[in-house]
């Protein structure tokens, strides 16, 4: 099957689903300049073990340190008040407007990501399963209750301390990254819909994921051993790509908006 082909047949597939599931890793980020956890290890945190930075352990040993390394990665994102922060690229937006379609021939669409930078929000994406969380979200370490950011704001401490646990007279508790951490558990209500959803769709397009982390990786199969079609798209093949019925090789945020272009605008203009 020469690209075109594939380009034309997977065009056809998004356009036709009933139930289409997008799945997204590291990959879809990559043009937004967002580094992965070992890249972003450079200058004074190269020195630092995953384990340091990235388990409860490492957290409680030096919860100061862990807390201003996820400072330093969400301020990267964020950018600050200037607004210089990383943006959404064309295939987070391209993913953002096939929801709209699908939504709009009455089509059923799930969002499932690895990522943890917001950035498929910031792009206009709805209800998204957040498998690993979200950086720009916090919860207590102990009691795992989530936090806003205005409720600890103004404390000077770092971290701070959880001020639900501090009011109800608990014992002190830090305020922790919402993120999943080595060694815990995906949260349990995200995990049982992104399989729910891997289980029911007839269409999943797989975007820019290594497929090397469990139980993540096991979606697309799950979905191809239901009857699905799955769809890859990738700069270079990946564990994934022999399981896959139509892979795409190249960045996401060029080969997206191109079948997305190719699409009709709704499914009677392919009678």
């Amino acid at each position: 099957m020469t690209m075109t082909q594939a380009l034309e047949k997977a065009t056809h597939l998004l356009a036709e689903a009933q139930h289409l599931v997008v799945f997204t890793g590291a990959g879809i980020s990559k043009a937004s300049g967002i580094p992965t956890f070992r890249e972003a290890q450079t200058g004074l945190w190269a020195q630092f073990n995953p384990e340091d930075l990235a388990t409860e352990e490492g957290f409680l040993k030096n919860p100061k340190m862990v807390w201003e390394w996820y400072d330093f990665r969400r301020n990267k994102i964020w950018g600050g008040t200037d607004n210089s922060g990383i943006k959404p690229n064309a295939g987070h937006f391209a993913i953002a407007t096939l929801q709209q379609r699908c939504l709009a021939v009455a089509s059923k669409f799930t969002l499932i990501t690895q990522n943890i930078d917001n950035l498929h929000t910031s792009a206009g994406s709805q209800n998204v399963l957040e498998l690993h969380g979200n950086i720009f979200r916090y919860k207590c370490l102990k009691q795992n209750h989530p936090l806003p950011l205005e409720s600890f704001a103004r404390q000077s401490e770092s971290p701070p301390l959880c001020p639900q646990c501090k009011t109800q007279r608990m014992a002190d508790s830090y305020v922790r990254p919402d993120v999943v951490w080595f060694g815990e558990m995906l949260p349990p209500n995200v995990l049982t819909a992104a399989f729910e959803a891997a289980e029911q769709c007839d269409v999943m397009l797989v975007v820019g994921t290594s497929g090397l982390v469990q139980p993540a990786a096991s979606l697309p199969l799950i979905a191809k051993q239901q009857g699905a079609h799955v769809i890859e798209i990738n700069p270079e093949p990946s564990m994934l790509t022999p399981e896959m019925d139509i892979f795409l090789q190249g960045p996401a945020g060029v080969l997206l908006p191109q079948l997305l272009a190719a699409m009709p605008n709704s499914k009677e203009a392919l009678t």
